[in-house]
């Protein structure tokens, strides 16, 4: 539908504008809307809750207080659970990367026979539920002593974060020219003085934002992590279900503060990870 618009000294005769899209735009624009509408009110209830006094059959709390985050801090002793997820992330991260700047840059700069195979076993547990490979996992780390050890929370959790670093390093490898390479060989520099000077440098961004990225993965790894985990050994988001599904009485502002200290430290990483990475161009390189 279009209407005719009376011409003006600013605007040429004949102009029209366009009132109204086709209607796969406004469907999808209905979709979004409703999509943003749904997360702002889970999200919003769940930050309500944890500062509410008191929230029962009415709109917002009769007050609020700050009291639930300082409970919740004791009653579920997140002073010994973020230490350990802070050892899970960092262990997985280090160790994750270790093995996927050199798997990223061989995929990268070699082509070999069956190459698409491997990248397509490199995308099997990013893409795959990992319910579908965490239960066979489970029963080989009980086997072989694993479970209810940090090294065992670790080593499941590398399953699917090694792949993922690796697809992500791929592009970042590719846009580094390799001209650049081509001429250090002409001066004499060998292959680990050429990464070390010149494709390291280069491939920083890329590294700290695949690093920023797989602590936001492990953060949110719940299932494998779960399989595994012994009591010594809960991280953050298998606390926040236990507290949610325990057996007792829990106050329900105290759990919904510990899920706010949870969203809030996936949001913060999250935010900063999309400063060293464009995931638009991310998806146009793989």
């Amino acid at each position: 539908m279009s209407v005719d618009v009376t011409p003006s000294p600013t605007r040429p005769a004949g102009v029209r504008w366009r009132i109204a899209g086709s209607p796969t735009r406004w469907l999808t624009y209905g979709v979004l809307v409703f999509f943003l509408t749904m997360l702002a009110g889970t999200v919003g209830s769940v930050l309500l809750s944890s500062f509410a006094t008191r929230w029962f059959a009415t709109w917002t709390p009769e007050g609020y207080t700050t009291k639930w985050y300082g409970q919740a801090w004791e009653e579920f002793d997140l002073t010994s659970v973020l230490i350990v997820t802070a050892e899970v992330a960092i262990a997985v991260v280090i160790i994750s990367l270790l093995i996927a700047v050199p798997a990223a840059y061989a995929l990268a700069r070699r082509d070999f026979p069956g190459k698409r195979l491997v990248m397509v076993l490199f995308l099997l547990p990013v893409v795959v539920p990992t319910i579908t490979y965490g239960v066979p996992l489970a029963i080989l780390f009980y086997d072989l002593h694993l479970a209810l050890t940090l090294p065992g929370v670790v080593l499941i959790n590398l399953v699917p974060a090694v792949p993922f670093a690796i697809l992500i390093l791929v592009p970042f490898v590719e846009q580094i020219d390799v001209s650049l390479e081509k001429a250090a060989r002409v001066f004499g520099a060998g292959q680990l003085r050429i990464f070390a000077r010149i494709v390291f440098p280069l491939l920083v961004p890329g590294i700290v934002a695949v690093s920023v990225l797989l602590l936001v993965r492990t953060l949110a790894l719940f299932d494998l992590t779960f399989f595994v985990a012994g009591p010594e050994q809960t991280t953050l988001v298998v606390k926040l279900f236990a507290a949610v599904s325990g057996a007792g009485f829990r106050v329900d502002q105290s759990v919904d503060a510990m899920a706010v200290i949870y969203m809030s430290a996936n949001v913060a990483l999250l935010a900063v990870a999309l400063k060293f990475i464009n995931p638009s161009r991310l998806v146009s390189a793989g």
